[in-house]
C-alpha cells in the first residue's frame, strides 16, 4: 500500500454562510403560502387606504381614523396601529415560526447537515433569512399604505396627537420613524417565533408561539397594571411611535421600548441557537419537549420581563398606571389650545396663537368618590380659555375615554359652535370640526406631584 493511498482524506470545509443563506431565502421564497402572504401585503393596505378614505364612515376607533378622509398620511398611520396587534405576530408565524420546523415535517435534517456540515451555519443562514423576509413583508406594508394614501387623498397636513400642525415634511419624516419604530418588536417576535420553532419542532405550538405571545401580551396591555410593567413588555413598542406625533416628542416610552425589544430579540435568539446546537438529529423526528420549552424557553423570557421592570421602575421613577389628573388636565389643555388656532383659521376668524388663549383644564373621573387616575371611560373634564381683548372666558365639556396605554379619546359635549358638531360651514365648505372629537396621549412615564403620591 503507498504512501499516498494510506494517508487521511482531506476534510471537506463547511459550506459558507453566503451560500447557506442564498439556499434558505430560495426555500423561502418558493413556498406559495409565502407569496400569498407577500401579495397580500403589498396589495391590501394601499386598497385599504384607498378604499376606506372616501367613504363617509371612517375607523374613528383606530388613532388618526377620522382623519383618512382628509390626509393620505392618516390612512398610513392607521394601518400602522393594526399591523401592530395581530399582524405582524402572523408574519412571523408564517416566516421565523416554521423556518426549522419545516425540516422536522419533511425528515430534511441529516440531509441538510450532510450538504453544509456546520450546525451553527445552518442556523444563522435560516435566522438570517427568516428576518431578511419578515424586513422585507414589514416593508411592503409600510410601501403599499403610503402609495394607497397618497395617491387617493393626497400630502395634507395633518394635527400632531397634541394638536399641532404637522406638514408634509414633517410628516413624512415622522411617518418614516413611525414604521421604523415597530421594526425592533418585530424582529422580538421573529425571534419568539424562532425560539418555537427550534424547541417545538412539528408540534403546531411552535408555529403558533408568537401569535400566542401577542394575544397573552395584548389581553394583559387592557388591564391597568403598572406603567414600569406596562413599558417591559415588547408588545407596547407596537405603540409608542405615537409619542413621536407629539412636541415635544415623548420619547421615554419609545426608547424603553427600543432597548427592551433588542433585549428580547437578542436572548431569544440565543436560546433558539442553544437548543440548536444541542440537538441530536439522530432521530427520525423531533416533536419538541414541554419540559425544554419552560425551563429553556419560556422561564428566561419571564425573567427578563421582572429585570426590565425594575430597571425602567428604578430608572424612571414611574409609578402607578402613569395616568393621573395632573397629566390628562396638561396633555387635554395642550390639544385643544393647538386644536382652537386650526378651527379659528379655517373659519378665517383673527387670528390667536396658543399662548393668547392661556388654556386650562379640569377633570374629575368618576365623581367626587373615585379616585382621580387610571384609565377608563368615565372622565369628565371642563377647558376653559380666554381670547385676546375679551374679558369673558370660555368653556367646553369633553367626556374622555382614556386607554390603559396612554391613549384617550375626547369626545365633545358642547357648546355646540365650539365642539358640539363634527362638521364646520366655513366659506370654503363644510369641513371636519377638528375640536369635536380628537385623539391625544398622555407619557406614562413621566412624573407629577399628584402621580407621585
Amino acid at each position: 500500500m503507498t504512501a499516498t493511498a494510506m494517508a487521511a482524506p482531506t476534510p471537506v470545509p463547511p459550506v459558507a454562510l453566503r451560500r447557506g443563506y442564498r439556499f434558505e431565502l430560495v426555500k423561502l421564497a418558493s413556498q406559495w403560502r409565502l407569496r400569498l402572504v407577500a401579495l397580500a401585503c403589498l396589495v391590501a393596505p394601499a386598497v385599504y387606504t384607498a378604499v376606506v378614505s372616501r367613504q363617509t364612515s371612517l375607523p374613528a376607533d383606530a388613532v388618526y381614523g377620522r382623519w383618512m378622509g382628509q390626509s393620505g398620511w392618516a390612512g398610513s398611520l392607521v394601518v400602522l396601529a393594526f399591523v401592530g396587534t395581530l399582524v405582524l405576530p402572523l408574519l412571523t408565524c408564517v416566516v421565523a415560526g416554521d423556518v426549522f420546523a419545516v425540516e422536522d415535517r419533511l425528515g430534511t435534517w441529516r440531509h441538510l447537515l450532510v450538504a453544509v456540515r456546520s450546525p451553527r451555519r445552518i442556523f444563522l443562514a435560516k435566522v438570517l433569512a427568516a428576518l431578511t423576509v419578515t424586513l422585507a413583508l414589514l416593508a411592503a406594508l409600510a410601501v403599499s399604505s403610503l402609495v394607497g394614501g397618497l395617491a387617493s387623498i393626497g400630502s395634507h397636513p395633518l394635527p400632531g396627537l397634541d394638536g399641532h400642525p404637522m406638514g408634509t415634511g414633517q410628516l413624512a419624516r415622522t411617518v418614516l420613524l413611525a414604521w421604523l419604530g415597530i421594526v425592533p418588536p418585530t424582529l422580538a417576535f421573529s425571534a419568539v417565533g424562532l425560539l418555537g420553532s427550534v424547541a417545538l419542532g412539528r408540534s403546531p405550538l411552535g408555529l403558533l408561539m408568537p401569535v400566542v405571545l401577542a394575544l397573552v401580551l395584548e389581553g394583559l396591555q387592557l388591564l391597568p397594571v403598572p406603567v414600569a410593567l406596562r413599558v417591559a413588555l415588547p408588545m407596547s413598542a407596537f405603540t409608542t411611535y405615537r409619542g413621536l406625533l407629539t412636541e415635544p416628542g415623548q420619547l421615554g416610552p419609545f426608547w424603553v421600548g427600543l432597548a427592551v425589544s433588542l433585549a428580547w430579540t437578542v436572548l431569544a435568539t440565543l436560546l433558539a441557537y442553544l437548543l440548536f446546537v444541542r440537538r441530536d438529529f439522530t432521530g427520525a423526528g423531533h416533536d419538541g419537549s414541554g419540559r425544554r420549552v419552560l425551563v429553556l424557553g419560556v422561564a428566561p423570557l419571564v425573567g427578563l420581563v421582572a429585570v426590565t421592570t425594575f430597571a425602567v421602575a428604578g430608572a424612571t421613577g414611574a409609578t402607578g398606571t402613569g395616568i393621573d389628573r395632573a397629566k390628562l388636565e396638561a396633555a387635554l389643555a395642550t390639544s385643544f389650545s393647538h386644536l382652537y388656532v386650526l378651527q379659528t383659521d379655517e373659519l378665517h376668524r383673527p387670528a390667536v396663537t396658543e399662548e393668547q388663549l392661556r388654556t386650562t383644564a379640569r377633570c374629575d373621573k368618576g365623581g367626587d368618590r373615585a379616585v382621580d387616575s387610571g384609565p377608563g371611560a368615565d372622565w369628565r373634564c371642563v377647558v376653559t380659555w380666554t381670547l385676546p381683548g375679551a374679558t369673558a372666558t370660555g368653556s367646553a365639556v369633553y367626556q374622555l375615554d382614556v386607554a390603559a396605554d396612554g391613549r384617550f379619546v375626547a369626545d365633545g359635549d358642547g357648546p355646540k359652535e365650539v365642539n358640539g358638531y363634527f362638521q364646520l360651514h366655513t366659506p370654503s365648505g363644510d369641513a371636519p370640526n377638528p375640536l369635536w372629537q380628537f385623539d391625544g396621549v398622555v407619557d406614562l412615564l413621566a412624573t407629577t406631584k399628584e402621580g407621585s403620591r
